[in-house]
């Protein structure tokens, strides 16, 4: 399409939707009677003319924030998403709730486009969606120039800073709105920032003129555990013993381990589905589609499995590796327990783990200066994994926040005795040091054990003095070294094949001035007993008559799900099946009393749901 064909497209006439207030779009268009916390600040900030940046906790409700807006301003809202698959299911949600919406990209022919583009120039819809790498072309930004948005929004903000832990160049054009548009108001909406990446994002999206609004990051309803790697699948399993009967979420690094771990839980009895990029697209949705439709059903997924995912009793968040940042973190395990009911999250790693996190680092292609901030926060999250006081005080801690002592975490439940290692910290340390600081891991703990290996004889080790200085078991020293580079006393560089080098708190200890203190590096088997917050769990599940009806509730969602083609949440959220199961609707105006049940979703799926609660 030409440029003159987009320009006479834009100048059709315009539909403009009549004034109204926040609460009535809310309630007319979106089925709620009320708004969730801070939802209605930030849509006063946006109605008001002003620049936002929101920080908000996964499932706090980011979308509502300016999807309502987009229905009460006098011009279009523009919408800025990272994938397809999110614009798509955003789109497809609001027009299940009667929201015409436009949503352009490479997904779709060209005639689809032209007739997306269409509904919005002419004002019959008032919200596109587009990839940033669409809309900062010459042509469209000229197509823009003629629209004359009120907004932009930018979904996934923290992509905007090289501060952050996901930055991506095609965002960095997005700076380039301010002065283009003076006129449109800027809202950027993320559930990862720290105050260093918050601030970044601010300046380069509206040159910090503009209000920044966090909207609190705990998740006080999330247990947080973290223990040491052992064996993954006998770790994993372990835990799951308290979790049957329950949907939750395991995260694996690889392609190839959840596949693996998939099958070793369906093998133990667990009902577990594999998600990763390498299936075929029809696949994952069907997986997909599964885990939130059926109860106590198990993804074991990478982490192209969650984002824009609404379900919302996902009990609980399962790492079998360690993830690349404390905000990756915080973001996948704040896919669990979005309904506020009581969540577990656990994580075991090993040194293999680090390794190989500071392999991606080093060959992501970044400069100097981004590949340094990238260390430093995974340095962040092993200081948490090897806490010894309150996981959740850290954490909030790292994202700028104050919290009491939880009582909700490993640590806090069985807090750690620090022990004086000194001498087999020494041990290991004079190993390093001795051996030229030029081995990796089994190397040196080799030395410090006394093994006499084909390579310790070939380099001579076995004469240095350091060698057997120690005769303790091996998984000993790895959780003792594991300690020691999380705790900044030994660094590992990944650009010379793992080598473990010393920094001056080792050089410290090992010239006799000081001890070293550290958790005690037995390994110890996790204990699988029910505690007092799971069967508190267990003892606020719905009865029997509740967990059927939602059941079938579910199986007729899934059914419009895949008959739309879209994902189950487009038809109802989690959230409202329960409120259904909860108020047992018989009429119209009873269905219309659930919460997520607006007159469009009402026509389209109202009476075949009132039928399904009659039985």
């Amino acid at each position: 399409m030409t440029q003159s064909a987009w320009l006479a497209v834009i100048r059709e006439p315009r539909q403009m939707t009549a004034m109204t207030s926040p609460h009535t779009v809310l309630e007319q268009q979106f089925g709620h009677k009320a708004f969730r916390p801070g939802q209605a600040d930030i849509i006063d900030h946006i109605m008001s003319g002003r620049n936002v940046l929101a920080v908000m906790p996964t499932g706090a409700g980011k979308s509502l924030c300016y999807q309502v807006p987009s229905q009460l301003l006098d011009r279009p809202t523009v919408v800025v998403s990272p994938l397809v698959a999110l614009m798509d299911n955003q789109a497809a949600g609001l027009r299940a709730n009667g929201v015409p919406v436009a949503c352009i990209h490479s997904g779709q022919s060209r005639e689809e486009n032209v007739a997306q583009w269409r509904d919005i120039a002419s004002g019959r819809a008032k919200l596109v969606y587009l990839s940033p790498e669409r809309l900062m072309t010459g042509r469209m930004l000229a197509a823009m120039k003629a629209l004359d948005p009120a907004l932009f929004v930018v979904d996934e903000a923290h992509c905007v800073s090289k501060w952050g832990p996901a930055f991506r160049p095609e965002y960095a054009d997005l700076t380039r709105l301010r002065d283009m548009f003076p006129e449109a108001r800027i809202a950027a909406f993320t559930a990862t920032a720290d105050d260093a990446t918050r601030k970044d994002i601010a300046q380069r999206l509206f040159a910090g003129q503009g209000e920044v609004i966090v909207h609190g990051f705990d998740r006080p309803n999330l247990s947080l555990n973290v223990a040491p790697l052992t064996n993954r699948t006998q770790q994993l399993l372990g835990w799951m013993e308290n979790q049957r009967g329950n949907s939750g979420i395991v995260y694996c690094l690889s392609r190839k381990n959840t596949e693996k771990y998939a099958q070793v839980l369906c093998d133990a009895g667990y009902k577990a589905l594999p998600y990763h990029a390498g299936l075929s697209a029809d696949v994952r949705f069907e997986n997909q589609e599964r885990f939130l439709a059926e109860p106590a059903t198990i993804i074991v997924a990478t982490i192209a499995f969650g984002m824009g995912i609404d379900k919302s009793d996902v009990r609980f968040v399962y790492h079998l590796n360690l993830p690349s940042s404390l905000e990756a973190y915080y973001q996948e395990i704040g896919r669990a327990g979005r309904d506020g009911a009581e969540s577990e999250t656990a994580m075991v790693y090993g040194l293999d783990d680090i390794r190989m996190r500071r392999q991606f680092i080093s060959d992501d292609g970044s400069d100097a200066d981004h590949q340094l901030r990238e260390h430093k926060r995974l340095d962040a999250l092993l200081g948490y994994c090897e806490a010894a006081q309150c996981r959740r005080q850290i954490l909030m801690s790292y994202f700028g926040e104050d919290a009491p002592v939880c009582g909700n975490c490993d640590v806090c439940e069985n807090p750690p005795v620090l022990i004086d290692v000194t001498d087999t910290a020494t041990a290991l340390f004079g190993a390093i040091e001795e051996t030229g600081q030029r081995f990796g891991a089994t190397h040196v703990i080799a030395v410090a054990r006394g093994e006499e290996t084909p390579r310790i004889l070939q380099f001579n080790h076995d004469k240095v003095p350091s060698f057997g200085a120690a005769d303790l078991p091996k998984p000993y020293f790895q959780g003792l070294l594991r300690q020691a580079v999380a705790l900044q006393y030994i660094h590992v560089d990944m650009e010379n094949y793992g080598r473990l080098e010393l920094l001056p708190k080792a050089l410290e200890v090992l010239q006799g001035g000081e001890a070293f203190m550290c958790k005690d590096p037995t390994v110890k088997k996790t204990k699988t007993k029910t505690t007092t917050r799971q069967r508190q769990i267990k003892s606020a599940s719905l009865s029997s008559d509740d967990t059927d009806l939602l059941t079938r509730l579910k199986s007729l969602r899934m059914d419009f799900a895949r008959e739309l083609g879209k994902p189950a949440f487009v038809v109802f959220s989690d959230a409202t099946l329960m409120d259904m199961v909860m108020k047992r609707p018989q009429t119209r105006d009873g269905m219309m009393d659930v919460s997520g049940v607006g007159p469009s979703k009402y026509e389209r799926f109202g009476e075949a749901f009132l039928a399904e609660i009659a039985g």
